[in-house]
């Protein structure tokens, strides 16, 4: 078993004692293709007004600073936000590690080493990561139905292993390691999916609870894979509550960020006619 790190890059905001996040369960997105991920995460915050309640103060993501992404009026618009921020929702014992940049190279493991220490030592229940894959590296075996995937490790899968056969979700299919030549050891392959197998592999071994939704994707607008990953993700956690399961109807009800209108940057200037 990989030791895990001692202590946590946890930062709560201004001088108020830290939160407790006992029996919490953590959201979090992998950095991967179309970001999906993290406008999943973005929906999830922008939802339900989040609180921000700390910082995850780590070398490992580039340095980043920016406005507030889910201003809603004047007042908080000025509000600073930087690479990796942790919200809380208490009501649905929900804590959610934005990240917002890309991880420094070779530090993907260091990253994974504290974070699964800070999630043992905040005694979260368990963990989500929202991620993704190139949709064009598919076996064929992925080409067939629903393009959403989950992973549990072992620790979770005697917890929710029978919930994810109920709602009839695919789980994420193993590929032979070395195609035509042999096909009897199979193994994961997550392309483009970022820390998602590294941080998967970490948490088996050091037996935390995790489960991993991902979706297979292209790179462009991904505003729809982030809403279908999403509902994926409601389904499960029922964070929405809806009467029928039309997921047309859920995605009325998930709140757009206000910084979403630049997603893909401002408009012409009128300087150019």
């Amino acid at each position: 078993m990989v030791p895990l790190s001692a202590g946590g890059m946890f930062v709560p905001c201004g001088s108020s004692a830290p939160p407790d996040f006992e029996g919490f369960t953590l959201l979090l997105p992998a950095v991967s293709v179309g970001n999906v991920g993290q406008l999943a995460v973005d929906l999830v915050i922008s939802t339900f007004d989040m609180l921000k309640v700390g910082y995850f103060y780590t070398d490992c993501l580039v340095p980043m600073v920016g406005n507030n992404p889910y201003a809603t009026a004047e007042e908080n618009s000025t509000d600073l936000s930087i690479n990796a921020e942790v919200y809380s929702l208490p009501s649905k014992k929900i804590v959610v590690l934005q990240i917002r940049s890309p991880f420094v190279k070779n530090k993907y493991r260091s990253f994974c080493h504290t974070l699964l220490s800070w999630v043992k030592s905040s005694k979260c229940a368990k963990v989500i990561l929202l991620s993704s894959s190139h949709a064009y590296q598919r076996d064929d075996q992925q080409l067939h139905g629903t393009p959403l995937r989950y992973l549990l490790t072992p620790a979770i899968q005697k917890i929710v292993g029978d919930l994810m056969q109920r709602l009839n979700w695919k789980e994420m299919e193993k590929i032979p390691a070395y195609p035509g030549v042999n096909d009897t050891e199979m193994v994961l392959h997550i392309p483009g999916g970022g820390i998602t197998k590294l941080l998967f592999s970490e948490s088996c071994t050091n037996g935390i609870q995790m489960a991993v939704l991902l979706k297979f994707c292209s790179e462009g607008d991904n505003i729809p894979d982030a809403l279908a990953l999403v509902n994926y993700l409601n389904e499960w956690l029922q964070l929405i509550k809806s009467e029928n399961r039309d997921a047309t109807t859920t995605c009325l009800q998930w709140k757009i960020p206000h910084s979403w209108r630049l997603l893909f940057g401002s408009g012409l200037p009128p300087a150019l006619f």
